[in-house]
């Protein structure tokens, strides 16, 4: 199936689709969806960076 079918787009909160089509979105909504996205960024960096502490910490375990 292609990505471009509705129920196979990944779905963040529950609110935002994926590609869907923003034309007929007011300024509001595109505003939140923007924070919404930033924020879920934020919460990917933060995951990203304590696995990547993680890692460097075994590493270094496993060089010695």
């Amino acid at each position: 199936m292609a990505i471009h079918d509705k129920e196979h787009r990944p779905k963040i909160g529950g609110l935002l689709v994926v590609g869907e089509d923003l034309s007929a979105q007011s300024l509001e909504d595109l505003a939140e969806r923007r924070a919404a996205l930033e924020a879920e960024i934020r919460r990917v960096d933060e995951v990203v960076r304590a696995k990547s502490a993680t890692r460097a910490a075994a590493d270094s375990l496993f060089k010695s």
